[in-house]
């Protein structure tokens, strides 16, 4: 499991009583599985979660044949919906400045919206789209995505991560000793004076 920053909202709330913490914890262990068994969330369709951000992320990086491709795809109305909601993202982060954005936006000489890069922008295609995903699932895993029903995956104990729970089940588990035919505590009164190792 990913361990995050401190400033995401993802500890639990030192007041809550416990049984509410384990709760959220395993919501949130969940939500994370589902996202490492289902890839295709972060497909294109996930643009219109935010605009502005898969503009900088993902789209400066595509080539003009993935960004026909995609187009071919998504039909003239999903282009025409990305389109503007991206413009209206522009006016709105035009209009309200975020100092915390990513990037900021300016008028140009002839009225036109001119992005301003901060220097956390990707410098690469495969750098854009990890930080893309781990923006989107931190997104998920907060439950802003109101596009997606979260009490399939919350409620589901398909999603629990199993090998947690081997873990828990095989700590309080009590080694089994057997030599010789003896079991338990005989067994171990067998072994005492063995160093374990072997002499040729």
């Amino acid at each position: 499991m990913p361990h995050f920053p401190m400033n995401t909202g993802f500890e639990p709330n030192e007041d809550a009583p416990a049984d509410m913490q384990n709760s959220s914890i395993q919501i949130k262990n969940r939500r994370k599985r589902y996202l490492d068994l289902h890839p295709e969330y972060f497909s294109a369709e996930l643009e219109l979660a935010d605009p502005l951000l898969y503009d900088r992320l993902i789209r400066r990086f595509q080539t003009t044949q993935e960004r026909e491709a995609q187009g071919r795809e998504k039909g003239f109305s999903g282009v025409l919906q990305a389109d503007l909601l991206r413009s209206e993202a522009k006016m709105d982060a035009l209009a309200h400045p975020d100092p915390s954005a990513m990037m900021s936006y300016t008028r140009g000489p002839n009225g036109e919206i001119l992005a301003e890069d901060r220097d956390d922008i990707p410098a690469s295609k495969e750098e854009g789209e990890k930080q893309w995903q781990w923006e989107m699932g931190l997104r998920f895993m907060r439950g802003d995505d109101p596009d997606f029903d979260y009490a399939t995956v919350d409620t589901n104990e398909d999603y629990d991560d199993l090998s947690e729970q081997q873990d828990e089940y095989f700590e309080d588990e009590e080694p089994e000793w057997e030599v010789d035919g003896l079991r338990g505590e005989d067994a171990r009164a067998q072994l005492q004076g063995e160093t374990g190792i072997q002499d040729f």
